[in-house]
């Protein structure tokens, strides 16, 4: 498997974001929260995706913020799955 059959990308379920902002604290890179106080992915250009299900890869140098994110998020509604197959690797359900 080469590193790009390894890539990951992230979402945010906003239906169940409690706007703490842990994941903005942990990955700013990746995590804002947007004007309604919920928080949302960015792309790689820096633009908040407010689309729901809206995902964008995982940069590997954050990849382990990200993953803390998602573990300490009170309203697990962050999800982490791998690109090639859409499984989730990180998250409420990863296996």
């Amino acid at each position: 498997m080469t590193a790009r059959d390894e890539s990951l990308e992230v979402w945010i379920d906003q239906d169940l974001c409690t706007g703490d902002g842990i994941c903005a604290q942990y990955a700013p890179e990746v995590f804002e929260l947007d004007i309604d106080g919920l928080a949302y992915v960015k792309s790689a250009d820096d633009e908040l995706l407010a689309e729901p299900g809206a995902a964008t890869p995982v940069p590997l140098p954050v990849l382990q913020d990200v993953v803390n994110s998602a573990n300490e998020c009170p309203g697990d509604c962050i999800h982490v799955r791998r690109v090639t197959d859409g499984v989730e690797v990180y998250g409420p359900d990863a296996d």
